[in-house]
């Protein structure tokens, strides 16, 4: 089974040009969902982003200043269908979402009536809880 993971951006950023793996790692919560995320066996991880959409984690952009949280609705819906037509390219049976409600909301029904399943591991977890449960099993890991 094609399993992906997909992880918000973060207002944090580089101040350079570079991947976008490295891009958001001036946040601890990006910097551990990445890392636990590389551990768990998915076949490959994006990252949500507000300004690029569905975004290749070793894709080179340049630093930004959009949010999801400055958008309107219709603005946020208009991202979600074009992250959406991008991920069904990648033929996903399962997607594991680190991501804040702002990016799911729209994209997930998208995905669910395409019969595609989509979980949430840390749904309900402040900042605070995600970095406690990627601390906890990072220990579980042996890192």
């Amino acid at each position: 089974m094609t399993r992906i993971a997909l992880v918000s951006c973060t207002k944090l950023k580089k101040d350079y040009p570079c991947s976008g793996q490295e891009m958001y790692l001036e946040s601890q919560l990006f910097k551990k969902a990445s890392d636990y995320i590389s551990k768990r066996g998915y076949n490959e991880w994006y990252i949500l982003s507000a300004k690029y959409g569905l975004l290749n984690k070793d894709t080179v952009i340049e630093p930004y200043d959009i949010t999801l949280n400055n958008m309107s609705a219709e603005q946020r819906k208009e991202w979600s269908r074009d992250v959406f037509d991008k991920l069904l390219k990648l033929s996903p049976k399962q997607l594991d979402f680190f991501a804040g409600k702002k990016y799911r909301e729209y994209l997930i029904p998208l995905l669910e009536k395409e019969g595609i399943l989509c979980n949430i591991p840390l749904e309900g977890k402040g900042i605070g809880e995600q970095l406690k449960f990627y601390k906890e099993q990072s220990g579980l890991l042996g890192d």
